[in-house]
């Protein structure tokens, strides 16, 4: 069986170059591709297989409902008062029981059923992802709708496309769009997508186990467009230049899009709607709008798109698992560099994307994807609507609440408002942090300590904005030594997981949103398994924090925007010689990360005290670690998840295309670390 899967992907392999290499138009190409997937699926290889977890399962059973590194509560924020674009999310009815699919899949079906049985098939594999404020809403209740579109206008999208489901004269699914004809104050602009493909038992519109098909004729489409008028005359309809905007989700569906497009328009001018704007979704089709009869085409990330699979490098929690996993960030940067075409297109974007929900142990995952990459797509897109379309700038968002398909802007357990947040962020200029003071954050568990980092930084000729950390138990003790400290310094206070690293990865998250640039990390080492722990404290203190090395490592920032990391010399260790019981952890860390594996040669800044760009450390940032995944503090001296962390701060700083300078160097001085084999740590053998 191997062998013969081998042959069938080399085969499927010289089709697709061939079929490639053959001169055809794009419409033509899409055409021909999806006749072959609806007829010959079973042809199409299965993507290659995960592996083994490095050193062994890592995940341990917790519940998914548990706040990661990145998560941000509801907040009140400002919009612009003119926004930039009008944000179009694109929006799912389906939450609500249907005669239909009580039949098809159970009484009481919605597609909560699909999300909570999610399961994650590899390590970093973020399922069951789950519902936030809203909770497990059934829309036949117009309040749901209305807090929805309340968040949506707060966060700056400005209307939804709401998928419509009509076959050959029976709608489905129509319960929440009736009652935003019947309500006024459900007033969100909408637009009607309709979504004319075939329910197949596979989730997927082909045309094999069809549960309801369609039957695409004249007749019908006069009865489409009568039925769904009451929508296009409603004054909250959204419009383009005046007329309302109509979708079609799969236009190559259609006996003549044409035909039907010169239908529609008759019909609508001869029943009082006038001009409609007709747009289709490249979710299949790729053609010139007008060869079609249409207006505009609407792109529809993570559709038509293909990325390279990393599945072979995912570490499976689910051995079985016959999915694919694809990188997001792939996806984004190939959408931003795509040039603009010849026809109307408004662009679109994806916050993320995993339908393992609806393909259990079979979907298609689409990792790495953050909050910060999507606003960065987003605001790209705005900048590209605001050329193509500048009298009406359009972005349409994939999407709203498509739960099943990880497809998702609303409030969630694991990072709450961060996508909305995000899509807030992209409609306002790049945030400057306005505190003018260098910032650095410290971690206190041996809270007498605090008293010499306090001297150091008050030797200083700067003044400094301070941010501790500490444990929960800790918090009292660290309040009273600031009182008589008299330092001015902010509070924040974590469970005591992850030792210093992931109190200073929840951080230095926010402050990276807050615009902070540059951060000194520190922390009250102390290193009591070892006599000389106070020693090194002190070697890295002097090195990063000496009055006159201060002013010269910020203008060093100041002076080179890709210098990423300053490490105190004499500390910045090859990570291969230092190993220890961490090798399997760091490895498996690069892969949840998206990084490439450490190269020969490479360095960690042991001790973990330095300055840091915060951008450099996205990776590691817009990974989203949450607290689980650190171990239970027991007094470990290796081997835990915090000190692969430790080891990755460089590893992360280098993926992000950022350099590593040590601090002696940086401020022009010769190095005065240690001399000789490295007196803090014991060489791997």
């Amino acid at each position: 069986m191997p062998l013969f899967d081998f042959a069938k992907r080399q085969v499927f392999q010289l089709l697709r170059v061939g079929f490639r290499l053959v001169p055809m138009p794009v419409a033509t190409r899409d055409r021909w591709r999806q006749r072959f997937l609806d007829r010959y699926a079973g042809l199409v290889p299965a993507p290659p297989l995960g592996r083994a977890p490095i050193g062994g399962a890592r995940r341990p059973l917790q519940r998914a409902a548990g706040h990661a590194v990145g998560y941000i509560p509801y907040r009140k924020g400002m919009l612009p008062p003119q926004l930039p674009a009008t944000l179009v999310a694109f929006y799912l009815p389906q939450f609500h029981p249907i005669p239909e699919n009580d039949a098809w899949w159970g009484a009481g079906f919605t597609e909560w059923r699909n999300v909570t049985r999610a399961l994650p098939q590899f390590e970093g594999h973020a399922q069951p992802r789950l519902p936030g404020e809203l909770g497990f809403y059934d829309l036949r209740q117009p309040a749901v709708m209305r807090r929805q579109m309340e968040l949506a206008r707060e966060y700056g999208v400005g209307a939804f496309c709401t998928y419509f489901y009509w076959f050959a004269g029976k709608t489905l699914l129509e319960t929440p769009l009736r009652h935003w004809l019947s309500y006024a104050e459900l007033d969100l602009p909408i637009c009607l997508c309709w979504a004319n493909e075939n329910w197949s038992r596979r989730w997927d519109g082909r045309a094999d186990d069809v549960l309801i098909g369609q039957q695409h004729s004249a007749e019908d489409d006069i009865a489409f467009i009568s039925h769904v008028a009451a929508y296009l005359r409603d004054p909250r309809y959204l419009r383009v230049d005046g007329k309302p905007m109509l979708l079609v989700y799969r236009p190559g569906l259609l006996p003549s899009p044409k035909d039907t497009a010169a239908r529609w328009r008759t019909w609508c001018k001869e029943n009082g709607i006038g001009d409609i704007h007709l747009a289709y979704v490249q979710s299949f089709d790729r053609v010139d709008p007008s060869n079609i009869g249409f207006d505009a085409a609407v792109e529809f990330p993570p559709n038509n798109v293909s990325l390279p699979s990393i599945t072979a490098t995912q570490q499976l929690i689910n051995p079985a698992f016959a999915g694919e996993v694809l990188d997001w960030r792939e996806l984004a940067n190939s959408a931003m560099r795509t040039s603009t075409p010849t026809y109307p297109l408004y662009p679109g974007v994806n916050p993320s994307w995993d339908n393992e929900p609806r393909r259990s142990g079979r979907g298609r995952v689409l990792a790495h994807a953050s909050p910060r990459g999507y606003r960065d797509w987003l605001r790209h897109a705005v900048d590209v609507a605001n050329a193509r379309a500048p009298r009406a700038p359009m972005v349409f968002i994939n999407a709203w609440n498509e739960w099943a398909e990880g497809a998702v802007l609303e409030p969630d357990t694991r990072l709450g408002y961060a996508w909305l947040e995000a899509t807030r962020a992209a409609l306002l200029e790049p945030r400057r942090n306005i505190d003018p003071r260098p910032c650095v954050v410290v971690h206190v568990w041996y809270v007498n300590v605090l008293n010499d980092i306090a001297a150091q930084l008050r030797s200083t000729p700067v003044s400094w904005r301070i941010i501790l950390t500490t444990a929960t138990g800790l918090e009292s003790q660290v309040r009273e030594r600031l009182n008589a400290l008299n330092l001015d310094a902010e509070l924040d206070v974590f469970e005591n997981r992850g030792r210093d690293v992931l109190p200073f990865l929840h951080v230095a998250d926010r402050l990276l949103n807050e615009g902070v640039d540059i951060v000194l990390k520190l922390h009250t080492k102390q290193s009591v398994h070892r006599g000389d722990g106070s020693q090194w404290r002190n070697e890295l203190l002097h090195a990063l924090a000496a009055p006159d090395r201060v002013p010269r490592i910020m203008d060093a920032f100041a002076a080179n925007p890709r210098l990423g990391l300053v490490a105190p010399e004499g500390h910045s260790q090859p990570l291969d010689h230092f190993w220890g019981a961490n090798e399997s952890n760091i490895r498996a860390l690069c892969v949840r990360l998206g990084i490439p594996q450490p190269a020969p040669g490479a360095e960690f800044v042991a001790g973990s005290m330095f300055w840091v760009r915060l951008s450099a450390l996205r990776p590691l940032l817009d990974a989203h670690l949450e607290p689980w995944e650190f171990d239970a503090e027991t007094g470990q001296i290796d081997g835990t998840t915090a000190h692969a962390v430790e080891r990755a701060f460089s590893l992360a700083t280098s993926a992000a295309g950022f350099e590593s300078v040590d601090a002696a160097r940086v401020c022009g001085l010769p190095s005065d670390g240690p001399q000789g084999p490295y007196p803090y740590a014991r060489r791997s053998v």
